[in-house]
């Protein structure tokens, strides 16, 4: 089979994170779905990848498993995800980097909570670390109980009344840049991707300022196919990658099942895009 006609996810999560599903459980669901290749890239941690391997191991028909974890970074003050993609699990100097950055996790972790009982929300640390059963700590946690307390009506509308900048229980990030987590990236032989740069809500002006100084910090390549998007913001995002000549990446960013987003859904490969995979320091064979 030729890697034109595999379906390809670059972007997943599990509960080794702020996913609702298991290591076993997500490649159970991809497999389900038709996946052929998949990265799972939990938030800051390589936790979840032992199991999965495992588990697809065990299978008759694996799927190509990838390597990875999305590293939150700070850029003008806002955050921005890299996805990094065939890591060395095994790096010392990556992981020392992901424990530290999980460290500060917990910290902006528990100033939410506080910020939160303060604007009269009791609880919400203590129900958010409940959730996340050991797992990174993230706002996704936060959103999921405040919606299931009550607080709004779905996660999505938690971090808009909440968790958004200027909202109550908004905490500024204390990621390290760009620059450093794609040297940590590239030290254990992965590839660091610009993770669903249109996501971020930035301005045309701002969006291009991204991607322009992603690449000058040494970034390989970005998302430009997403699991919900429209085909001008698909085109906009191809655009943008050929011009600060950075390979082309796609993911659905999945976290649970649902209606909108599914892993392996409008993963669509257009023609005329030079591909992650298809880079020369890509190890993997597909």
């Amino acid at each position: 089979m030729t890697e034109e006609t595999l379906l390809i996810d670059l972007h997943s999560h599990t509960t080794a994170s702020d996913g609702q599903l298991s290591p076993s459980e997500l490649v159970a669901r991809a497999l389900e779905k038709g996946v052929q290749v998949l990265a799972i890239t939990d938030h800051d941690t390589l936790d979840g990848l032992a199991e999965a391997h495992q588990y697809n191991n065990a299978q008759t028909v694996p799927l190509k498993l990838i390597n990875g974890t999305e590293i939150s970074t700070c850029w003008q003050n806002f955050d921005i995800h890299i996805v990094a993609l065939n890591v060395d699990i095994n790096d010392q100097q990556l992981n020392e980097f992901l424990n530290k950055q999980r460290q500060l996790r917990e910290a902006r972790a528990k100033e939410i909570g506080l910020r939160l009982e303060k604007a009269g929300i009791a609880g919400a640390y203590e129900g958010a670390s409940a959730l996340a059963d050991g797992a990174a700590l993230s706002r996704g946690h936060y959103a999921r109980w405040l919606a299931d307390n009550g607080y709004a009506t779905a996660p999505a509308a938690v971090f808009k009344k909440y968790l958004a900048k200027g909202k109550t229980g908004y905490v500024p990030n204390n990621w390290a840049d760009m620059a450093t987590a794609i040297e940590y990236i590239h030290r254990a032989k992965g590839i660091a991707v610009l993770a669903h740069p249109s996501g971020y809500k930035l301005s045309a002006k701002w969006l291009k300022r991204l991607v322009r100084d992603f690449k000058a910090a040494g970034g390989d390549g970005m998302e430009v196919v997403l699991g919900q998007q429209t085909l001008d913001d698909r085109n906009n995002l191809i655009a943008l990658s050929k011009l600060n000549q950075l390979f082309a990446s796609l993911g659905s960013d999945f976290h649970f099942p649902g209606s909108w987003i599914e892993l392996g859904k409008n993963m669509f490969q257009p023609q005329g895009v030079d591909w992650v995979w298809q880079m020369d320091k890509w190890t993997e064979t597909l």
